[in-house]
């Protein structure tokens, strides 16, 4: 059975980013992490009480990654641009390949440019890790057009 992880970086876990979440899971069972809910310190820092590592182990034990963000300040949320960013070291090149990575990406009225960008950084993300990049949804109709398969 494929294993389903949606990464919500929406402060608003029951919001439009895990609304479109859920239309692009349809039936399919998911577990959901709420970047909300973790400490994860910024590159570079050494704090007590970092779960990088444990996101990360999730991350590692998933088949499809489903990461979602608001567009917040023109590009993605800081949330996830802190995961993200935390790869860098822990994280080898190619290492998550054979996962497969939709981007969910949303906000009231993004500019093309600020939705170009996210893709960008995502693609290259998935290309760096050695994901395949299924795309970028930001509508309920790009989502259901969707299948995550099992």
């Amino acid at each position: 059975m494929t294993k389903v992880l949606f990464i919500n970086g929406s402060p608003e876990k029951q919001g439009n980013t895990a609304k479109l979440a859920a239309a692009l899971l349809k039936d399919t069972e998911a577990e959901t992490l709420n970047l909300t809910d973790y400490r994860i310190n910024a590159y570079g820092q050494t704090l007590a009480g970092d779960q990088f590592e444990e996101v990360l182990a999730k991350i590692k034990q998933a088949d499809v990654l489903i990461v979602g963000s608001p567009v917040y300040w023109h590009n993605i949320c800081g949330s996830v641009r802190n995961l993200l960013d935390r790869f860098y070291g822990p994280v080898a090149p190619r290492e998550l390949s054979g996962r497969k990575l939709w981007f969910i990406f949303q906000g009231a009225s993004p500019e093309p440019w600020m939705m170009e960008a996210g893709e960008y950084t995502m693609k290259r993300f998935a290309g760096l890790y050695g994901m395949e990049y299924m795309g970028m949804i930001s509508s309920v109709e790009e989502a259901q057009k969707q299948t995550i398969g099992g």
